[in-house]
């Protein structure tokens, strides 16, 4: 049986200097906030607490989240609340893609929260919302972070179908840490629809979290499988613990380590690898079109 670290005062380790996070400030930061606001819409910048949200806010980008902001899962690394969804705003798909209008944003990344108990688990709202996006934005180029759908592939097709130019599935971890930090999802089932992806034309994205406890040699396995199954690019970062309540961190990677992990991937095949402490799977996301 495998148990969930307790985290405490105690056990919890100092972060080190490569891992100040700057503060959010400035006139772009401001009208992003406002627009997000404004269009009464989720943010996985704010609900996951991402590190560099200062920095893509800054820049007038924003990684858009729809279906909600509370997930059916429970995952023990994430910040995304988890519970029971309301139902969800037909009207979304519409007002993410005028948000994007108004940012006149060149690269736009969507994901979702999982919605397990919806008969399509979400893919008809997420159709809609490429749809949508392209409508009002037919220069913008988008990246899609897409759940699983349990494995229901037809579901699947119907997303990607709609022609994303990037099609994100994370795989989080190690295939031996599945159990403890995705205990909901499948590290197989997860390679099988990057698979589905490519052979379907699109290209294809994958991350991992550091710091979990993983071992060199299982990195290297999971960038094999994920090469073996046609992800075109990789992207690697700390975790970093939300809550107390969450996993703890077992380590924090150094910035060289990072950086031989960007060249071990490359060398196994992935055309692009976004490899550092504070790097997202959005982080720089139009460098990977």
């Amino acid at each position: 049986m495998i148990e969930l670290p307790i985290s405490s005062k105690e056990n919890r380790q100092r972060k080190p200097d490569w891992l100040k996070i700057q503060i959010p400030s400035g006139e772009n930061y401001i009208k992003v906030k406002k627009i997000v606001k404004e269009n009464k819409l989720h943010t996985i910048c704010e609900d996951g607490k991402c590190p560099n949200m200062a920095e893509c806010w800054g820049e007038g980008t924003a990684t858009f989240m729809i279906l909600g902001n509370v997930c059916t899962r429970s995952c023990s690394f994430c910040a995304v609340a988890t519970g029971r969804p309301t139902e969800y705003d037909t009207a979304e798909p519409t007002r993410v893609a005028e948000a994007i209008q108004l940012m006149k944003v060149k690269h736009a990344v969507i994901t979702s929260v999982n919605r397990d108990e919806l008969k399509d688990k979400g893919a008809g709202v997420w159709a809609a919302t490429i749809r949508e996006i392209k409508r009002l934005n037919p220069n913008t180029t988008m990246e899609t972070l897409i759940p699983d759908f349990k494995a229901q592939w037809d579901l699947l097709y119907m997303v990607i179908d709609e022609q994303p130019e990037v099609v994100s599935h994370n795989m989080e971890t190690v295939k031996r840490l599945y159990r403890i930090v995705r205990p909901q999802a499948k590290y197989e089932r997860s390679l099988e629809q990057i698979k589905r992806t490519k052979e379907r034309g699109r290209r294809t994205k994958s991350g991992i979290m550091l710091g979990l406890g993983e071992t060199t040699e299982e990195v290297y396995e999971a960038m094999d499988d994920l090469v073996a199954n046609g992800c075109d690019v990789l992207t690697l970062g700390q975790y970093l613990q939300p809550t107390k309540m969450h996993l703890e961190v077992k380590e924090y990677v150094t910035p060289e380590k990072f950086l031989h992990y960007k060249e071990e991937g490359l060398k196994r095949g992935f055309d692009i690898v976004e490899s550092g402490p504070m790097v997202r799977s959005s982080y720089h996301a139009e460098r990977h079109l």
